[in-house]
Formats: C-alpha cells, sequence, structure tokens
C-alpha cells in the first residue's frame, strides 16, 4: 500500500502542473509598443515586472491608463505571458507579469501580489486594474482579493478591479488527495506528507480538496466589481501531434469538475464561462494561438475589439507570436 500511495503522488506530480514553457518560445520579440500610450514612469516593483524573459524587473509604464496584470500557473514565469502581453498591446493595452515561486504557500504568494498591487495602485492616475491569472495563478489571485484577509481593510476605495481567472482548480486538485488523507498518513507510516512537501513544495497542504485554503475561499473585496471565470472542458485535448496526426501529448490537466466550486461560483458578480480547450491551449503555446481566449476576452469587454483595418495586420502578428 506504501509503494501504490507514492506511485500516486509522482502521478500527481506529472500531472497536476501547467507544462513548462517552451524552450523556442524565449526567442520571442519584446513587447511591441507601437500601439501603446508612452510609458512615462519607471520603477521597481517587487514581484511585478514588464512581461518578458528578462531578469530585469523595472516596471515601465504610463500612469494615466488602466493596466493588466498576467499571473502565471505552476512552472510558469513573466516570459510565459510575453505572446499574450504582445497581442494586448496590439490591442493598446498595457500589461504587466507578477512572478513568484509556485513552489512557496500560496497565500505567501496571494500577499506577495497584494503587496505588488498596493504599490502600483500608489503611481497610478485614476487606477484600474485588471488581474488575469491562469491556473494555480487563479488561486493565487482571488486568495489575495479577498475580505478575510488581515489586509482586506488596507485596500483603497479608489481603485477599481477586475478579476478573470482560467482554467484554475477552485475545487481543489483531485491527483493531490492523498495529500490530505489520513489514511495515507497512516498507511505510508507518516511519509506522505513529506513526500507532497518534495513534490509540490509548500503549497501541498493548500491543493486537496478538504484543504483551508479550498473549502474557505472567502467572499470578494467591494473593489472588485467583475469577476470573470473561464473554465476549460480540457478532455479530447491535444498539445502535440506527430506527422500522422496522432496525438504524442495530450492537454489535459483538471477536469471541469475542479474547476467549479459552489462556494465560488455563488458570487453575484461571477459569470462563468466555459470553453472547450486544452489547459495550455487556452493561453497559448508554441504552436497554438489563443485564438478561443482573445475571443472570450474581447466578448467579454477585456481586450480591446480589433479594428476591421487592422485584422491582417493581427493575424501576422499571432502568426509570428505563436
Amino acid at each position: 500500500m506504501y509503494k501504490v500511495i507514492i506511485k500516486l503522488l509522482l502521478i500527481f506530480f506529472i500531472s497536476a502542473c501547467s507544462r513548462s514553457l517552451s524552450p523556442s518560445l524565449t526567442t520571442l520579440p519584446k513587447i511591441q509598443t507601437g500601439n501603446l500610450p508612452e510609458g512615462t514612469m519607471e520603477i521597481t516593483i517587487p514581484f511585478l515586472s514588464n512581461c518578458s524573459h528578462s531578469q530585469d524587473q523595472l516596471l515601465q509604464f504610463n500612469p494615466d491608463e488602466p493596466m493588466l496584470i498576467l499571473v502565471h500557473g505552476c512552472n510558469g514565469s513573466a516570459g510565459k505571458f510575453l505572446a499574450l502581453a504582445n497581442v494586448f498591446a496590439f490591442h493598446g493595452q498595457q500589461t504587466a507579469c507578477f512572478n513568484y515561486n509556485d513552489r512557496d504557500s500560496m497565500m505567501t504568494s496571494s500577499a506577495q501580489f497584494i503587496r505588488a498591487i498596493r504599490v502600483l495602485r500608489e503611481h497610478m492616475n485614476n487606477p484600474k486594474i485588471t488581474v488575469i491569472a491562469h491556473s494555480q495563478g487563479g488561486l493565487v489571485a482571488r486568495k489575495a482579493l479577498i475580505r478575510e484577509r488581515t489586509e482586506a481593510s488596507q485596500w483603497e476605495q479608489d481603485i477599481e478591479l477586475h478579476l478573470i481567472t482560467i482554467s484554475a482548480p477552485f475545487a481543489g486538485i483531485s491527483a493531490a488527495k492523498y495529500c490530505g488523507s489520513n489514511v495515507a498518513l497512516f498507511l505510508s507510516l507518516g511519509a506522505s506528507i513529506p513526500i507532497c512537501q518534495m513534490i509540490t513544495g509548500d503549497k501541498w497542504s493548500e491543493i486537496h480538496h478538504s484543504s483551508d485554503f479550498i473549502q474557505q475561499p472567502g467572499t470578494l473585496i467591494d473593489p472588485v466589481d467583475y469577476y470573470l471565470k473561464i473554465v476549460t472542458d480540457e478532455r479530447e485535448s491535444c498539445l502535440y501531434q506527430n506527422e500522422a496526426g496522432e496525438c504524442i501529448e495530450n492537454d489535459y490537466i483538471f477536469t471541469v469538475e475542479e474547476q467549479y466550486f459552489t462556494k465560488v461560483d455563488i458570487d453575484p458578480l461571477l459569470v462563468n464561462v466555459e470553453v472547450n480547450a486544452g489547459h495550455m491551449e487556452i493561453v497559448g503555446d508554441e504552436n497554438i494561438i489563443p485564438t478561443k481566449l482573445i475571443n472570450v476576452l474581447q466578448k467579454q469587454g477585456i481586450m480591446n475589439p480589433t479594428p476591421p483595418s487592422s485584422k491582417k495586420e493581427l493575424v501576422k502578428l499571432l502568426e509570428t507570436l505563436y
């Protein structure tokens, strides 16, 4: 039984995270600023930077314009969203990326996110911030924006916040159930906890269904006036095919049941949109243009519409980025 538990935990490790960034994506160009308002401010904000593969943490932006903050998932990085940031830039919208260690406790990461947003807000005029968070990043971002945090009373009321989460397992990760199981703890002679911690890091106690992190999602703070939750039906998805058209790597990470959770979904601000898309497909990968995500974001008014005269130019940009 002990060996079975270890095997199941290893399967969880392999399956419960987004794939890491494809090496070829690191050659993408920097953010194309031609359609953006001029970036008149440069500051350093811990955990927040322009979306790039650079180690430079300097954030350049226009304080008079709204800001979109992109939050990566497990095995992600700021560079993961470089291509998507370019798509937003094409539509005249500025972005920043939140950088965090996905092995840290998500309570720790969400506290870092709170601090980053507050510092950014201090440098914005008429601050409007939209958070777009994928996978584990959705759990981190939402947990940062709840009333039950000790920091909740310190939120400024003059900030306008929108939240968009994508493919986030709000019901807990099913494959991690043994990390919260007393039976597994007993049968493994106490080894299940150090194994879970070794595999997932300090977040091990937060990701299973019975954890307080999952079971007590909290209520969104007042400055959040819109919440879009994109659920991906990842069945029959494929990340890579061989020359014969056969799938050699699927794109199935979370079930729809892992993404729906009544305690989250009862929020009156929430709009649920379900999309038939793979876990990485929805945000884009090396050879996958995130067309479905772009369509949803434009339909919901998050991404600016593409002018008819610029559609051919957008197609060329997407072919270059992906």
